[in-house]
């Protein structure tokens, strides 16, 4: 009788560190399951579609003749191909740089003007519903970045040598934090990025919705709050920089399933 008293006891006390094994990127995950259904990001997909079709800017025209890289016009399967080169531009130029292009020669808006604008203000807030409904358009889509323009080869070199570049006063790299896996420096996992981090994760899952502070990012705004918590300063908006950092994530995703946009805690 005392040892069957002896392993209750000991179950008892074992059950609780047993519920506390479960971790935090089960929590998370579970988390974001709930709230998937309803992710805000479908009204930045709605509001994306509608300035996708509607004649705005000084020549007062829609952006229905944009090439994202699959041919004028064609939105679907655009996002998982870029970064890409673009002939016109002579540039390698993610989703939210070559937007801003067509904004420019085919609706006369100025994009150095945009580009200047703080993310959430003015058109700005325009690029990211566009971007969010692009990226949505290929959802469940797999990445597969050309590399087959030497431009495109270089954007990928420069992202691999910035993502690993140590500097600001706490000596990080992106690589501090997604270079390894098991990495944990907030409250959930990171992505190892250096490497094809699978379906849905890291570069496959942006745009998103944060939850924590109710807004709509980007790519290229989750790249500025990067370069923030390393305490560098920020990059400019669909610079070089951050095209060869999202050239360098996207060709490692290869073959990973777009979830974008999802939805972030």
């Amino acid at each position: 009788m005392k040892k069957i008293i002896t392993a209750s006891a000991l179950l008892a006390c074992a059950l609780p560190l047993l519920a506390q094994q479960k971790s935090a990127a089960d929590g998370i995950a579970e988390y974001r399951a709930m709230l998937a259904d309803g992710n805000p990001a479908e009204l930045f997909e709605a509001k994306g579609e509608a300035l996708w079709k509607q004649k705005r800017g000084p020549k007062i025209a829609s952006l229905e003749q944009c090439d994202l890289g699959q041919g004028p016009g064609v939105v679907k399967g655009a996002f998982v191909t870029l970064p890409r080169y673009f002939k016109d531009t002579g540039r390698v130029q993610d989703l939210e740089s070559r937007l801003v292009s067509c904004m420019e020669t085919l609706q006369g808006f100025d994009g150095a003007e945009i580009a200047r604008t703080p993310f959430g203000k003015g058109e700005q807030n325009n690029v990211t519903a566009l971007a969010t409904w692009i990226a949505a358009e290929s959802k469940g889509m797999r990445f597969a970045l050309p590399q087959d323009h030497a431009q495109e080869k270089r954007m990928y070199a420069i992202g691999e040598r910035a993502f690993f570049y140590r500097g600001g006063a706490h000596d990080f790299s992106c690589a501090t934090c997604h270079g390894e896996e098991g990495k944990r420096i907030r409250l959930q996992d990171l992505p190892q990025l250096t490497k094809n981090p699978g379906d849905g994760v890291g570069f496959a899952a942006w745009p998103a919705y944060r939850v924590s502070n109710g807004q709509m990012w980007s790519m290229q705004l989750r790249l500025n709050d990067c370069f923030r918590q390393q305490r560098f300063p920020y990059p400019g908006f669909g610079s070089d920089l951050t095209v060869a950092l999202s050239t360098y994530m996207g060709v490692n995703a290869k073959g990973a399933e777009s979830v974008a946009p999802a939805i972030k805690r």
